[in-house]
């Protein structure tokens, strides 16, 4: 009886998280997943993108211009309580503004932010190609504005 309860507790310790740290809709973002580089108007782009593991993806994106870093970004996607999945910006160190995802395909994500200034949506889709893009849109003193950028996976 004793070795039984010591397998049991045993098999308890050694049992992954509990499910509510896992996330469904995040482990569907796995094709973000690696480092992405891309070139626009002399601009040298990358954006890296954790494993959805723990239930989030972490990730980082810079951009270098004549050999000098000139931005950078901290990103998250994670399943919030209250929001669901929820997509965290904080350019160049801000604190972190949330786009809650309105949209999930298999390779497209769409988030959104109304009250945000811009951009007020952001897209990412894998292509055909397996080029990762992405898109944010939005509207500045009344007129609609859009910035997208094409990456390679490097790794």
């Amino acid at each position: 009886m004793k070795a039984r309860s010591l397998l049991l507790v045993s098999m308890l310790a050694t049992t992954p998280a509990p499910a509510q740290t896992r996330s469904p809709e995040t482990a569907r973002l796995a094709w973000l997943e690696g480092r992405w580089t891309g070139s626009q108007d002399g601009v040298e782009m990358e954006e890296t993108w954790s494993s959805p593991s723990g239930g989030a993806l972490l990730g980082l994106h810079k951009d270098v211009k004549g050999g000098r870093m000139v931005s950078f970004e901290f990103l998250r996607i994670e399943k919030t309580p209250r929001e669901g999945v929820v997509y965290f910006a904080s350019p160049r160190s801000a604190p972190p503004t949330p786009f809650r995802m309105i949209e999930l395909g298999d390779r497209r994500v769409v988030f959104a932010n109304q009250g945000h200034d811009f951009p007020q949506r952001i897209l990412y889709w894998l292509d055909d190609r397996g080029s990762l893009h992405a898109r944010v849109e939005g509207q500045i003193q009344g007129k609609p504005r859009a910035e997208e950028w094409v990456w390679t996976r490097t790794r």
